[in-house]
């Protein structure tokens, strides 16, 4: 009799230990939403002078009617569904103003070849050997200052988005990406 009940016990264990260790916990990272919020954000810090640079119309009343009728029919579904996922609050508009500002001061420095854009999201110093000291030191603080708000806006990004913390370091690689498609 105590054998029954001993072998009913196991298997009653063995089939909750079974049952509990089919558990599965998915951890959900949006990373079609975090690169939709990259590329405009990265837009919105370099391309805009570009686009100005190159002619480019930015201002809609200025648009053909073709591309007026291609953007209410064609368009329009797309645009709603970017909107889903624009991301912006006072810090990441105040954070995205100063590295606009910042980027003009950089952008020199990138076509000398002195900067690149690292693979984890943030700006990599590769050769300063031709600088004097004081552009070594303002390059440093302004690659420093930079990076600093890298940093806080991806945290502001995961934020807005609901990722976890620990996910961050996808978010500056997934915006790592993006500047390294608008290296000047």
């Amino acid at each position: 009799m105590a054998n029954r009940h001993y072998r009913t016990y196991w298997m009653t264990g063995l089939m909750l230990f079974i049952l509990l260790g089919c558990v599965t916990i998915n951890i959900y990272f949006p990373a079609e939403e975090v690169e939709s919020v990259a590329g405009e954000i990265v837009d919105d810090v370099r391309k805009d002078e570009t686009r100005q640079q190159e002619g480019e119309s930015l201002d809609p009343d200025q648009s053909s009617l073709s591309g007026k009728i291609f953007l209410a029919f064609v368009a329009s579904p797309a645009f709603a569904a970017e909107d889903a996922v624009k991301v912006s609050n006072p810090t990441i508009r105040s954070l995205k103003a100063g590295m606009k500002k910042r980027f003009q001061q950089l952008k020199p420095y990138f076509r000398k070849g002195i900067l690149a854009e690292g693979d984890d999201g943030y700006l990599v110093l590769k050769n300063d050997q031709d600088l004097s000291l004081k552009e070594k030191r303002d390059l440093k603080s302004l690659v420093e200052a930079e990076n600093r708000d890298r940093k806080r806006l991806y945290t502001e990004v995961a934020k807005a988005l609901d990722i976890e913390p620990s996910q961050i370091k996808e978010v500056a690689r997934i915006f790592a990406d993006k500047w390294q498609e608008t290296v000047p």
